[in-house]
């Protein structure tokens, strides 16, 4: 163990050359960053976590009955052992062949059995309660974080001059506030990264599991060699279009939707102006060529900057899905009434729908009991296991 911890960070990798840990170690005239400082984080975020339970249960909830916003998930689907083994076993999208094959068997219209379907897949889904409650925890951290990495920064030097941020590298003294600041958004992400599997589940659960990888990553890299002074400048920057988003949803499952609109249309103009423009023009160019300039590269400098461009792919990513969506709703005709949280149909986990299918009761089925009772003994038959049906998405 003592081997792989003395590989894991040796000083050629994490520091400039002529560099070592011994040069950073805390002293009575300057504190520096130290890799333990960290440690704190974790159970940190399991206090984050359990403060997020007791908002939502205690603060976003009040909020959202206060709106009217509906209490109860979609209806549930009517219980029918057939069909519920078809969702569960094979698919839950069946084609014509199914249906028709499903509507003979249990005496039912194909109509009625493709309103089950819809309504079982809804079942599933959060309550637009939920929703809210998470997006309001969601905005009221990003918003005060934002606030709070404002309010700090504007009182830095290196928030006007980037080239401040390499000056002295990396004997740079740690304060009060960045260290705060940098435990709190570790803190953070590392609770956003475990709640990724609790929360509601989107289509793009790897591409935002991989950005909160990259971000905690980053977060590490830059606090372990120093460079939180850059770092709190991509922190803040990314806040930012978060606090946006977060409103522009809870706009969207209150309803208003003027606001809905007005909130999104602000935050698709922070996001692709902020993580196309300033962020590789202020960011990259001071991480790439200032830091090249003033103290050179190193192993983990290369590391750092390599994470920093795949955020910018990310970035460029879902910028072209915000574009999209909105191109897609004025190709469409509908500006005037366009809610882009519906259009873009979850193409990114900050863009959703509340629910995108029918909910509506089926109608009443016909000789349900004498259908059910008519199954073999096993509960399946031919239209469950047949080859030529199955069609699993």
């Amino acid at each position: 163990m003592a081997g792989i911890l003395a590989w894991f960070w040796n000083e050629r990798f994490w520091l400039p050359h002529n560099v070592t840990w011994a040069d950073l170690k805390n002293t009575d005239e300057a504190t520096f960053p130290q890799a333990e400082d960290l440690y704190l984080a974790c159970p940190l975020a399991f206090c984050i976590f359990m403060i997020r339970l007791v908002f939502e249960r205690f603060i976003a909830r009040p909020c959202a009955m206060g709106l009217k916003i509906q209490v109860n998930g979609p209806q549930k689907a009517q219980p029918n052992a057939i069909l519920e083994k078809v969702f569960t076993a094979i698919t839950k999208h069946p084609d014509e062949k199914r249906l028709e094959g499903l509507s003979k068997q249990l005496d039912w219209d194909v109509r009625t059995i493709q309103r089950w379907f819809r309504q079982r897949r809804n079942q599933e889904k959060p309550s637009t309660l939920a929703r809210f409650c998470e997006s309001m925890w969601r905005f009221t951290f990003y918003l005060y974080i934002f606030t709070y990495g404002v309010r700090f920064l504007k009182k830095t030097p290196w928030l006007w001059n980037t080239k401040e941020c390499w000056y002295n590298y990396p004997y740079q003294p740690l304060t009060v506030d960045v260290h705060y600041y940098y435990i709190l958004e570790l803190s953070f992400y590392l609770s956003l990264l475990f709640s990724r599997f609790t929360d509601i589940r989107r289509k793009d659960f790897l591409i935002m599991f991989v950005h909160h990888v990259a971000t905690i990553s980053l977060i590490i890299f830059s606090y372990v060699n120093n460079m939180a002074r850059v770092g709190t400048l991509v922190m803040c920057l990314h806040d930012a279009a978060d606090v946006l988003i977060e409103a522009a949803k809870m706009a969207n499952y209150a309803k208003c939707q003027i606001l809905c609109n007005l909130l999104f249309a602000m935050f698709a103009i922070l996001f692709i102006s902020s993580r196309l423009g300033v962020y590789p023009v202020w960011i990259l160019n001071t991480t790439l060529f200032e830091s090249w300039e003033i103290v050179g590269p190193y192993p983990s400098w290369w590391v750092f900057n390599l994470l920093l461009l795949l955020l910018q792919l990310l970035h460029s990513f879902w910028s072209y899905l915000i574009v999209k969506t909105a191109c897609r709703a004025i190709s469409k005709g509908k500006v005037g009434k366009w809610n882009p949280l519906h259009v873009s149909k979850d193409d990114r986990s900050d863009i959703e729908c509340s629910s995108d299918e029918d909910e509506s009761p089926p109608p009443n089925q016909k000789h349900h009991s004498s259908a059910t009772n008519g199954t073999n003994k096993n509960g399946t038959n031919g239209y469950l296991t047949g080859a030529p049906y199955l069609n699993e998405h």
